[in-house]
C-alpha cells in the first residue's frame, strides 16, 4: 500500500513540477534539468514494482532517491536565483521532501527485510 501511495505521489508531483515549468520563461537547460530529474523519481519508483531481485528492487528505490535529492537542489535553485516567483514551487518543494523521506524509509525497510 505504501509503494502505491508512493508512485501516487511521485505521478502527482512530476505533473505539478511540469504545470509550474510550463510558466517559466527561458532557463532551458535548467529546466531540461529540473524535468529529467523530477519526472525520474516517479519512473524509477514504478520500476522497482517490477524488479529482478531485491537487489534490484533497493536500486531502483536508491536512483530514485538521488534523482529526489537532485530535484531538491534543482527547486532551491530556483527558488534563489528568482528563476520563478510561482506560488506553487514552496509546495513542491515540500511535496519533494516528503517523498525523499518515504523512499529513504522505504530502502531502509527493503535493506533491513533483506538480511
Amino acid at each position: 500500500m505504501a509503494e502505491n501511495k508512493l508512485a501516487d505521489l511521485s505521478m502527482e508531483f512530476s505533473i505539478n513540477t511540469l504545470k509550474m515549468l510550463d510558466n517559466v520563461k527561458g532557463h532551458y537547460a535548467l529546466k531540461n534539468q529540473l524535468e529529467k530529474s523530477s519526472t525520474s523519481i516517479g519512473a524509477n519508483i514504478r520500476e522497482a514494482k517490477y524488479a529482478q531481485s531485491k537487489a534490484d528492487f533497493i536500486s531502483k528505490l536508491q536512483i530514485a532517491l538521488k534523482e529526489c535529492y537532485e530535484t531538491e537542489y534543482w527547486l532551491e535553485l530556483f527558488q534563489k536565483a528568482n528563476i520563478t516567483n510561482d506560488k506553487n514551487l514552496p509546495k513542491l518543494s515540500h511535496d519533494c521532501g516528503t517523498i525523499r523521506r518515504m523512499l529513504i524509509a522505504s530502502v531502509n525497510t527493503a535493506k533491513s527485510n533483506s538480511k
